[in-house]
């Protein structure tokens, strides 16, 4: 006898993938032969091995400091390796937990200005685990924050007040409003402190002013931040004091894997009983967290030619008329058309230069961008080869 099913209860991807290629939304996997300031890129292969082309200027990572490339970076995660293992091999609860895992945490104790510091993952899980895990009443979320963010409030199932970016006189208002309504309730305000895509830095020594008013908690999210600031911009604005949940990612400037919190004592234990991300995944593959620690120790060498590079391309890009947003290491070129974000990107990349455009709903309708990422390890040539290709595509629009 054979089963049969009953009726169509499945589900029609190829219609969903038909709708996201209409919408200008579908994406896909181009591989690059190298995480470097330049590389060989691939149209996506789908299952098959990619077939690399010629070597283009990458300006879309976000290895800021250059360091996933370094050899002093790999040798400790070779190191690490061999001598512990290239994975965990467990939870970090169960047998998963190394001199490797506790060394990198109590560096980060000591670039975050904490008592203590854990290490999950990946930068999402951290963020999913702790919002989660501290189960406030209510949230106060920066309109722009990043989607782990979003995604934590959502699944701590808090009532969630969305506050306009970085504007604290809003915070604050939203604050009164649910003041004035239940007494007793536990507040966590969260922003990040780098906005990946506006290049903006949250003012936070005013949204510490306004929760420490209102006796609520402060997240802050420094994915960005870590390694390009020292301290990230909690530490290098001696806030560190005034900030309760300080979280980043070992995979951004760090050039490894992986995510982190630092805090009190009792956060931390807190969250390493009930952050059901790091309780129920495998500990963070020894060579990755090697490498973070080695990475934190080189960072401040790289972050003087960061700076340099974003500031020459910043003034290149200003002086043949661009917009430019933010006042940070991400350069956001603002264009405003989805379309003409598109063909400024196929422009780029024509010219060798790997840049993608950010469009709605990742960004708001009529802002449209194209998100340049330099990094310590680009040369004056390859800025210059980006600068041309602007200059070129913008002649073409006249």
């Amino acid at each position: 006898m054979s089963l049969q099913r009953g009726g169509d209860r499945g589900f029609d991807l190829e219609t969903r993938l038909a709708e996201r290629e209409q919408a200008g939304l579908r994406r896909s996997l181009d591989p690059v032969d190298a995480v470097a300031a330049r590389a060989r890129t691939a149209d996506d292969p789908g299952g098959d091995p990619p077939a690399f082309g010629d070597e283009r200027v990458v300006l879309a990572a976000n290895n800021y400091l250059g360091l996933a490339g370094d050899e002093r970076v790999a040798d400790a995660a070779a190191r690490a390796a061999r001598e512990v293992g290239t994975g965990a091999g467990a939870s970090r609860l169960v047998v998963g937990d190394t001199p490797v895992h506790r060394s990198l945490e109590r560096r980060l104790a000591a670039e975050k200005g904490t008592e203590r510091a854990l290490a999950f993952s990946s930068g999402y899980a951290a963020n999913v685990g702790t919002i989660t895990a501290l189960s406030p009443d209510v949230i106060f979320s920066d309109e722009l924050n990043h989607a782990s963010i979003v995604d934590g409030a959502r699944l701590s199932d808090a009532d969630v007040e969305v506050y306009d970016h970085c504007d604290v006189d809003d915070l604050a208002a939203a604050m009164e409003r649910r003041a004035a309504g239940v007494a007793e309730e536990s507040w966590l305000v969260v922003t990040d402190s780098v906005f990946s895509m506006d290049g903006d830095v949250a003012p936070l020594s005013a949204i510490c002013d306004v929760a420490e008013r209102f006796g609520a908690w402060l997240l802050v999210d420094e994915a960005h931040a870590t390694g390009v600031y020292d301290g990230g911009v909690v530490g290098e604005r001696g806030l560190a004091s005034r900030v309760d949940v300080q979280l980043g990612t070992l995979s951004k400037a760090l050039g490894a894997q992986g995510g982190f919190v630092a805090g009190a004592e009792p956060l931390i234990e807190h969250l390493l009983n009930a952050a059901r991300s790091f309780v129920f995944s495998t500990g963070l593959a020894p060579p990755a967290a090697a490498a973070a620690e080695r990475a934190l120790e080189l960072a401040p060498d790289r972050r003087e030619p960061l700076w340099e590079n974003v500031d020459r391309l910043r003034d290149g890009l200003e002086a043949l008329g661009y917009d430019v947003w933010g006042d940070t290491h991400v350069l956001p070129v603002v264009v405003g058309d989805r379309a003409e974000a598109l063909a400024l990107e196929e422009r780029l990349r024509e010219a060798g230069v790997v840049a993608p455009a950010i469009r709605p709903p990742t960004v708001p309708e009529g802002t449209s961008r194209i998100r340049l990422a330099p990094q310590a390890t680009h040369t004056d040539a390859d800025l210059d080869r980006c600068l041309a290709a602007f200059e070129a595509a913008a002649e073409e629009d006249l």
